[in-house]
């Protein structure tokens, strides 16, 4: 929400072009985006988007469900577009897609506990080969 007014106008932008659903992820509740002393340009972003999900995450409440990142963070949802579609925000098993380029490895989704370590191990591992051959990563794993 610090950058509220600007991610609004990026998409409204992209939807010129595509016809896209928008999720935000907040630690503010969305009462406090709605009150008058809200974050500047709230009130813009929450016209644009389709599902809010506020509340802070808290780690020893991750519950490995749902899009939501831990149980005490609430679906809001801002537009139809997904409310009655049947994906489930809250109870879902989590998945997450890996994707690796030469330089990098991004971990896209929201993982569970066991995933997000095993992601990191692996990283790490590897960010240690490459420091150990001088940063030229070899291929092998």
């Amino acid at each position: 929400m610090a950058q509220a007014k600007a991610l609004a106008e990026l998409v409204r932008a992209a939807r010129v072009d595509r016809d896209l659903g928008v999720v935000c992820f907040t630690g503010y509740r969305l009462e406090r985006l709605r009150a008058p002393d809200a974050p500047a340009g709230a009130a813009d972003l929450l016209d644009a988007i389709d599902v809010l999900i506020d509340g802070t995450y808290l780690a020893a409440r991750n519950d490995g469900r749902g899009l939501r990142g831990s149980d005490n963070q609430r679906i809001h949802y801002l537009t139809d577009r997904y409310r009655d579609n049947g994906y489930d925000f809250t109870g879902r098993e989590r998945d997450v897609d890996i994707v690796v380029t030469e330089r990098a490895a991004f971990l896209v989704g929201v993982p569970t506990k066991r995933v997000l370590a095993a992601f990191e191990n692996a990283t790490d591992r590897l960010a240690a080969s490459a420091a150990s051959v001088g940063g030229v990563q070899t291929g092998e794993t």
